[in-house]
């Protein structure tokens, strides 16, 4: 009986319809490939993930005893909506350390991850119509959030020959009066791409001539291999129309404790301090202990974390350019390796979507196809893992890719 009324009250709902809005966004490609590779698993299968963009690394341990601490003070309450006012002092002090800014708790919005304070973002500033300029590839969020928003995105694409990076000279021309805010992540979450300060500059200095919010992602900003991180919202002037998105998950290993945050203009944060006031709430009262240590303590994880994911990086990319037709840009940041696979784009497959639904079910490996991202000959390979992971996934990669492309 009560699976009947279960069934039932599904397809009544069905037959009432799903708000219009669901249907402008798409189940998360990241998540959907972590779901399948935990499927197979479940049943036995051997399969090697290179889907998810989730670090390997344990939380350090002064982080978590801070919300051990937490817990035995019974930190268990209600906290403000927008985070602590501690935590908030916490982002502002550790932002203008590590990249010289001046931003105060006002400025400040603690949210439920990263990805929560884009998405606020949005909601909080595009009304219907508003485009929003964001180069491909792209993170996969992007996109659903403008949609969901009744934003329109004005994508840019880039020169895989120039490193996936792109100018001020190339977005400008996709500027019109309904443009609203750029969307900026450097860097890059599939690409790895980075832009340089010199360049960034000048992109903010575009935004503003014309009025535009530059949403910069700051959720890698701490893994570059080559050039010393930086942030946009340091360059003077820059408070007025930049706007930070900034997470713990990644630079501290932290992701399933859900800690992002928001820097930008009070009446900004306001607004999105209101909005999550009716949705979320606060972000749980022991990670935001938990973030205080991790952004006032030791942050000496972060140089040894960057320096394997260095490692990591450089096999990849050695084992990729092994496989015969195999194109690969090198990753300047970020933990993500990005290689174009159409040289495999026969017998049945035409598209790095079919690539990567082929490439599980017979060679038992999860990547993200690069439809996600934007692009239709890529794959995104996370090299957030083990060696020992890296070394089995890729044996079976380019033997795959072999048989393909043969």
């Amino acid at each position: 009986m009560e699976r009947m009324s279960t069934t039932s009250s599904v397809a009544q709902a069905t037959d009432r319809g799903l708000a219009e809005r669901i249907s402008l966004i798409s189940e998360s490609s990241t998540m959907k490939v972590a779901a399948e590779a935990g499927r197979l698993r479940a049943a036995g299968v051997d399969v090697v993930d290179f889907g998810a963009g989730e670090p390997d690394f344990p939380t350090p341990d002064n982080i978590k005893q801070a919300a051990v601490r937490a817990i035995e003070a019974n930190f268990t309450k209600y906290t403000p909506a927008g985070g602590t006012l501690e935590l908030k002092q916490a982002v502002c002090e550790r932002h203008h350390a590590d990249y010289g800014t001046s931003y105060m708790p006002a400025e400040c919005l603690i949210t439920v991850g990263g990805k929560h304070a884009i998405f606020n973002l949005t909601q909080a500033l595009l009304d219907p119509g508003d485009e929003v300029i964001i180069p491909v590839p792209y993170w996969v969020t992007y996109k659903d959030v403008v949609n969901y928003a009744g934003g329109r995105c004005v994508f840019v694409p880039t020169d895989e020959a120039q490193g996936f990076t792109f100018t001020a000279e190339a977005l400008a021309p996709h500027i019109t009066p309904k443009t609203k805010m750029m969307i900026i992540n450097s860097p890059s979450n599939p690409s790895g791409a980075v832009l340089s300060r010199e360049e960034f500059s000048r992109i903010h200095h575009l935004a503003s001539r014309h009025g535009i919010w530059l949403l910069t992602d700051e959720c890698y900003c701490r893994f570059l291999y080559e050039d010393a991180p930086f942030s946009i919202a340091a360059e003077e002037g820059a408070k007025d129309n930049v706007l930070v998105a900034g997470s713990l998950s990644k630079t501290y290993a932290m992701t399933g404790w859900r800690i992002g945050f928001v820097l930008g203009p009070k009446p900004v944060i306001a607004g999105m301090a209101t909005l999550q006031s009716h949705s979320t709430s606060n972000p749980t009262s022991i990670a935001q202990k938990a973030a205080v240590e991790a952004l006032r303590g030791s942050q000496d994880s972060i140089p040894l974390m960057l320096a394997e994911y260095r490692r990591r990086r450089d096999y990849v990319l050695d084992r990729l350019r092994a496989i015969p037709g195999v194109k690969i840009v090198e990753p300047k940041g970020a933990f993500y390796a990005y290689p174009n696979v159409s040289v495999a784009f026969r017998r049945g497959i035409d598209s790095a979507f079919a690539f990567s639904e082929r490439l599980l079910a017979e060679a038992h490996v999860a990547v993200v196809p690069g439809e996600a991202f934007g692009t239709d000959q890529h794959i995104r390979i996370s090299y957030a893992t083990s060696m020992e992971e890296l070394r089995r996934g890729l044996d079976r990669i380019a033997e795959f890719i072999g048989r393909y492309s043969a």
